[in-house]
């Protein structure tokens, strides 16, 4: 689809910062707001713009812990729709918060969430592994979160790593 160059810079501006207001965007880009508005809502129903995403660090709020998991899925291919009836089988359940079709060794990348292992490991026998064309799964646990779309979440981020010289 070709957009024109004020979508293409709306879609510029919310990828850098997605929190910013119409009325910003409209003013950075010296466009009226209600036609920002009209072409961002353009682009949401065309399925452009998918979402917003909000990056909270849920490791520090207590009573939130979640676990989350990464399972590689060893696939048989059925004939004619190849892996997407399987990926959609997959990606319904509620649990699962990404799915990937993968080169390598594993076909498909599925990330999930639980509040316990159990939880994730009765997903994984209960529902992943009984699904006719899945032939293995492979669980990996994450077990910190160093970096998540391009923002260091871990670390002191703030200081300065500069070598101090002194005369």
């Amino acid at each position: 689809m070709k957009l024109t160059n004020e979508e293409l810079n709306i879609l510029a501006i919310l990828d850098e910062s997605h929190g910013l207001s119409t009325e910003s965007i409209a003013m950075q880009l010296d466009m009226k707001k209600d036609d920002v508005q009209k072409l961002i809502k353009k682009m949401e129903d065309e399925n452009i713009i998918v979402s917003y995403p909000t990056l909270i660090d849920w490791n520090k709020i207590e009573g939130k812990e979640t676990i989350v998991a990464m399972i590689d899925v060893k696939v048989t291919p059925q004939r004619n729709v190849g892996f997407d009836e399987v990926a959609e089988q997959i990606y319904r359940y509620p649990e699962v918060t990404s799915l990937y079709l993968m080169s390598g060794t594993y076909d498909l990348s599925v990330t999930i969430e639980g509040k316990t292992m159990k939880e994730i490991a009765l997903f994984v026998s209960n529902k992943l592994a009984t699904i006719e064309y899945v032939v293995s799964t492979t669980t990996h646990f994450k077990l910190k979160k160093y970096k998540h779309d391009g923002v260091i979440i871990e670390g002191n981020n703030d200081k300065d790593r500069r070598m101090v010289i002194s005369p």
